[in-house]
């Protein structure tokens, strides 16, 4: 790893990233795309010096309260937060400004934060949000190498479930002619249904690719799946959305399941709930 100075934390949306890189080895990573131009080893994770300071100063300079999500371009829980411990100070900040807080990540790490988390969401919001791609626990291992397993993250799930702090799972990327099942669709969502998650994520069937991460993924392919980079290249060539020819009966399936079961699934209310700051500190002042 390595420290680089920054002026600035939070974004003008309120998003929270913390580190530059990813050591959780997924082979279909978004975060490896030049645009986001990330200009050192991907795995020598940049950690944003003096973070959790200038972190507090701009809770400070917020006029009122709102969500703030982190995760969405680096895993909060990579393999270095146990010791750096910087996810951690940033969640007791939210927690001492009664701030709220959405937390994407693929690692039970996240347990060791339960407390906190528990402890905003008595006062506000604290969403945790997994993501789930493959319900098979020997292909996850393949896909997403370094991370917690699919089994491992759901029980992380139910661990939530009975804290009480709600839970969002994103189900993207699938990837075709690897994942794109029936089968694994319906395991996920039996997951979801188990863990009594309040909404998914899913933006189709399919992956995305564009300069930078296509050419990383295609090697994991020729390593792991011989024959399949050929087939990508023949059914997608260099299209940036790639979507399974299953797509069509895979949504049927999980607008139903959803419906049935009363799990938000359009994009917008997931995101609208996300983003909405809730206030409950009046309530806990009742009793």
């Amino acid at each position: 790893m390595h420290y680089k100075k920054y002026k600035t934390i939070l974004s003008a949306k309120n998003g929270l990233n913390l580190f530059r890189g990813c050591t959780h080895g997924c082979i279909y990573c978004d975060s490896r795309s030049d645009c986001y131009q990330i200009n050192h080893t991907f795995e020598d994770i940049e950690v944003k010096a003096n973070a959790l300071e200038i972190f507090e100063q701009e809770l400070q300079r917020r006029r009122k309260p709102c969500m703030i999500g982190t995760g969405a371009m680096t895993d909060p829980y990579i393999q270095l937060e146990p010791r750096l411990k910087i996810t951690q100070g940033a969640l007791e900040l939210i927690d001492k400004y009664e701030f709220g807080v959405a937390v994407q990540t693929k690692s039970s790490r996240i347990l060791r934060d339960l407390d906190v988390l528990k402890s905003i969401n008595q006062k506000t919001k604290a969403v945790v949000e997994m993501t789930l791609t493959t319900y098979d626990e020997d292909l996850c291992k393949i896909l997403e190498p370094y991370v917690s397993t699919t089994r491992e993250r759901f029980e992380t799930l139910m661990k939530f479930r009975e804290a009480e702090v709600p839970t969002v799972v994103w189900l993207s990327p699938i990837l075709p002619f690897i994942n794109d099942s029936e089968e694994n669709l319906r395991g996920i969502l039996d997951y979801c249904i188990q863990a009594g998650v309040k909404g998914i994520l899913c933006f189709g069937f399919g992956v995305t690719m564009r300069a930078g991460n296509r050419e990383y993924f295609y090697q994991q392919l020729d390593k792991y799946f011989p024959g399949m980079k050929k087939k990508y290249m023949y059914a997608f060539g260099e299209n940036y959305v790639c979507n399974s020819p299953n797509n069509d009966r895979l949504m049927e399936i999980f607008i139903e399941t959803c419906q049935k079961h009363g799990i938000l699934w359009r994009s917008e209310e997931v995101f609208r709930y996300l983003h909405e700051f809730e206030d409950r500190r009046e309530q806990l002042s009742l009793f």
